[in-house]
């Protein structure tokens, strides 16, 4: 019985080992010029603990995850994230990491009261980050 735990262990250990020597997958291209942004809230706003939040974006369309359309992607709203995700990795999806693969272009967010940062990442249909990063600048808006 030890013996067969050793060796899950050993294969997990391994499998870990690989995964993180393994490539990413591959990297789109965006187009030059593309820029997504965040309509509002405005940076700096004071907001209610429900805040609509509407994404913008120039040079590129939005498409549904898993839609391979040139020049399209999708939107990513980075909540209270200090570092952006690592290209050519997909998006992470968690609390902080806000997948619209649907192609949605807007949402609303129940925050706990404070200081709050929120960040667009534009994802491709992979949920990968374009080369160069279409990213909006952060903004911080405060919740009452």
């Amino acid at each position: 019985m030890k013996r067969i735990l050793l060796a899950l262990v050993l294969a997990a250990l391994t499998n870990t080992a690989l995964a993180a020597d393994a490539p990413g997958l591959p990297v789109t291209q965006a187009p030059a010029g593309a820029e997504v942004y965040i309509i509002s809230p405005v940076d700096g706003a004071t907001v209610g603990h429900e805040v609509t939040v509407r994404f913008g974006l120039k040079g590129m369309g939005v498409a549904p995850a898993g839609v391979a359309k040139e020049h399209t992607g999708h939107h990513h709203l980075l909540v209270d994230v200090k570092e952006l995700p690592p290209a050519g990795q997909p998006i992470p999806k968690d609390e902080q990491h806000i997948h619209f693969g649907g192609g949605q272009t807007e949402t609303t967010l129940k925050l706990k009261p404070g200081k709050h940062t929120l960040q667009l990442e534009l994802g491709d249909q992979n949920h990968v980050p374009f080369e160069p990063a279409v990213v909006s600048k952060k903004i911080t808006i405060h919740v009452k």
